[in-house]
């Protein structure tokens, strides 16, 4: 059995919804990427505790005409690539981010 994939999104990433695409930019070398709404949909469902293929199914498979086998492959492709460009963070255990600000008390 293959070993689950949490997937998370960088804290550094620029990324803005426009038109019902996601664009999201990488940090580390300025690629700008374009997301279809399938691969916007997955973006905005990756929150490092949710595994993939539970993405996939209740996501992907529930609101576009694709089967799973095919629809996992897609988004593995598309966690590895922005895996690659430092936009995502993949982990075979849950992400656990830090918040972004935290208060200091004094």
């Amino acid at each position: 059995m293959k070993a689950r994939r949490y997937v998370a999104r960088e804290s550094d990433v620029a990324s803005r919804l426009m038109g019902g695409e996601m664009m999201v930019m990488s940090t580390r070398d300025s690629t700008l990427f374009s997301l279809n709404s399938v691969a916007t949909a997955i973006w905005e469902a990756l929150d490092g505790v949710t595994p993939l293929d539970e993405i996939v199914a209740n996501r992907i498979c529930k609101e576009y005409d694709v089967s799973p086998e095919v629809a996992m492959k897609d988004a593995e492709a598309l966690v590895e690539q922005l895996a690659g460009h430092g936009i995502l963070i993949l982990s075979d255990q849950p992400i656990l981010l830090r918040p972004m600000f935290q208060e200091i008390s004094q």
